[in-house]
């Protein structure tokens, strides 16, 4: 599944999603002969790369934030 298609959360996938809305809106039997096809795997290209890029961003400070708390834990510990 993926996340809403809104532009101001997404903001790399902008022209791929404007190009995605654009197909779609030609009609059902442009949509259903597989027309967006390509549009669609490009979008989810996209929405995909995004996405790990914000994995990526969290899971660092994931690790900053645990190595902040290690390093309060040693310090409670040699002072007490």
């Amino acid at each position: 599944m993926h996340p809403h298609l809104d532009a101001t959360r997404n903001q790399g996938c902008a022209e791929v999603m404007a190009a995605f809305e654009e197909c779609h809106a030609k009609g059902f039997l442009w949509k259903s002969a597989g027309m967006c096809n390509e549009a669609k795997n490009n979008l989810s290209l996209c929405l995909k790369a995004e996405r790990l890029k914000y994995v990526k961003a969290n899971r660092t400070d994931a690790q900053e934030k645990r190595e902040k708390v290690r390093a309060m834990w040693k310090d409670i510990e040699t002072n007490s």
